[in-house]
């Protein structure tokens, strides 16, 4: 059960963020080959004999995305489906809290813990049903307090993923480390999610009076 609603917040956060920049299908085409290349990998267990190289993959798929933000037409960015993706890590925090009681994440990586992700995936629930209910009128002030709010959050998150993932560089969780990542779907969490998560908050920023 765990597996597939994992699975369901990684393709919903890739069509949720295809609507929102545009529609871009070749881009997104690459992106989401990059993450079958990174399952394959995985699954053959070339990161579990050698954790040190999945950074790469990380990197890879910031790589893709970054590239995708220099074709995007701002015109056509759409806010009700990035607030959309950011609803999705109410799931993704429940998610991580079935990992840790299965032991494959440290509990501090979770809501009982320094993870304070799902305030702000509340928080984005209740900024989209404003969104449909007053003529997708936010306030520009409050989207953009909430927008820092959410990269905060995130770079506390992902930290502690990193620092407790058996790296060279692991400093937390020495007893029960972070090895969902290693593991297919959770592998596509910093592979996929997160970084759409985090181009979603950049995206955010940019104002125009065409972007509804």
């Amino acid at each position: 059960m765990v597996i597939l609603t994992f699975s369901l917040v990684v393709l919903l956060s890739l069509l949720f963020f295809y609507l929102a920049t545009g529609k871009d299908g070749k881009m997104m085409s690459f992106f989401i080959l990059w993450q079958v290349v990174v399952g394959v990998l995985v699954f053959y267990g070339l990161f579990k004999d050698k954790p040190t190289l999945f950074p790469l993959t990380i990197f890879g798929s910031m790589l893709l995305l970054i590239f995708k933000k220099k074709r995007i037409d701002y015109r056509k960015l759409k806010r009700n489906y990035f607030l959309a993706i950011h609803t999705l890590r109410i799931v993704v925090e429940l998610v991580l809290y079935q990992l840790y009681l299965q032991a494959k994440i440290p509990k501090l990586m979770t809501y009982h813990g320094w993870n304070f992700d799902i305030i702000i995936g509340c928080t984005a629930l209740v900024l989209l049903i404003y969104f449909f209910f007053h003529d997708k009128k936010i306030n520009e002030r409050l989207l953009f307090v909430w927008n820092i709010i959410g990269m905060i959050f995130l770079f506390i998150i992902v930290s502690l993923a990193v620092l407790s993932s058996p790296l060279p560089i692991q400093q937390l969780a020495f007893d029960q480390p972070n090895i969902a990542i290693l593991e297919l779907p959770y592998c596509f969490l910093p592979t996929c999610v997160v970084p759409i998560v985090l181009m979603s908050h950049i995206l955010l920023f940019y104002k125009n009076d065409k972007v509804v």
